[in-house]
């Protein structure tokens, strides 16, 4: 199963390609990151993401996309840019006819940690770890956007991710 994961951003959309097997192997296709400039205009921008994020289910053709969900904090207007992104970026797999899981930011770093409330770094070097990477990607949306990737690679194998 190849696995498109996404942690949206207007700014930067972390992307990773992850393929799982049927021994739960999962390495790495690719990854990076879409970046869009703040001085465009909001339509740009997501236009910008939208056509990137085609162009990797083009490239790809992954068999499903996993997407962090949004995580509210005090910044309204962030969160507000994030959920624009993170709407183009379903819209994308939804054109290609690709289904979308949803992972809240604790249920993916349980999935790769161990433990929902680990930072940044814990993160960004078990994915380094488990996709056996030289080191870790930067930045660090694209670290979490693998670590999406292998959360729903753990799911598909039936791992559920406790809710805790």
């Amino acid at each position: 199963m190849i696995i498109l994961g996404i942690d949206p951003g207007t700014a930067i959309t972390g992307y990773g390609i992850v393929q799982t097997n049927r021994s739960g192997q999962v390495r790495t296709l690719g990854y990076g990151a879409i970046r869009t400039e703040s001085c465009q205009a909001v339509d740009a921008r997501l236009r910008r993401i939208y056509e990137q994020v085609c162009a990797l289910l083009t490239e790809f053709e992954p068999d499903a996309m996993a997407v962090e969900q949004l995580f509210f904090n005090r910044n309204v207007t962030t969160a507000l840019a994030v959920g624009q992104a993170r709407g183009v970026v379903i819209l994308a797999a939804a054109c290609s006819s690709i289904p979308v899981a949803e992972y809240t930011p604790l249920q993916v770093k349980q999935a790769v940690t161990g433990q929902g409330r680990a930072d940044k770094e814990q993160v960004g070097y078990m994915v380094r770890l488990l996709l056996g990477l030289q080191s870790t990607p930067k930045p660090d949306d694209t670290a979490d956007a693998l670590a999406v990737g292998i959360c729903h690679a753990y799911n598909g194998r039936g791992w559920e991710v406790s809710r805790s």
